[in-house]
């Protein structure tokens, strides 16, 4: 079991290094991870188990797009680490990417399946890295300059304006 690359319970419940001294890791995830997942009534107790009472979320393909990517980036954060714990790779692979960032460039070079879809749907975007790293970069100046991350949601996630209407008694 620890060589599955499976984060420790504690960093979830450590300050979030690109949020507010508030906030933990599982507070920002969880808005996140329940508005992607709660999107339908038989749903209901896993999103109460999560402390969410209200209705499920709306299918909005925008916005789960922009969450999956807000995910993407923090998690390759997590697993990867900072620039001062990245140099500290072995060399072979800080050769062979200077940066975590440049890292995160090939792994998502590896998905050529979304990479040809994006191209095709986006005049040849590759629009799912772009926005992945962009988020990923502004995660990075938010750890660098302590002011926390802007979602570029709006609203927020896991707001209840994105949630379908409540049911009926």
């Amino acid at each position: 079991m620890k060589q599955l690359p499976v984060l420790q319970p504690v960093i979830f419940t450590q300050p979030c290094a690109w949020s507010s001294d508030t906030q933990t890791l599982r507070l920002w995830l969880l808005p996140r991870v329940l508005e992607l997942t709660f999107s339908a009534w038989d749903l209901e107790a896993f999103a109460h188990d999560c402390g969410w009472p209200g209705p499920p979320f709306r299918w909005d393909e925008e916005r789960r797009f922009l969450l999956r990517c807000e995910l993407d980036a923090a998690f390759f954060h997590l697993y990867l680490g900072s620039e001062e714990e990245w140099r500290r790779q072995p060399a072979a692979l800080t050769q062979a990417f200077p940066t975590a960032r440049a890292a995160v460039s090939y792994i998502l070079d590896t998905f050529p399946h979304v990479k040809r879809k994006d191209e095709e749907k986006f005049n040849g975007d590759y629009r799912t890295k772009r926005v992945i790293l962009e988020i990923y970069d502004a995660l990075t100046a938010a750890m660098q300059t302590g002011q926390p991350y802007q979602t570029r949601l709006d609203p927020p996630p896991a707001d209840p304006r994105c949630c379908h209407p409540p049911r009926n008694p």
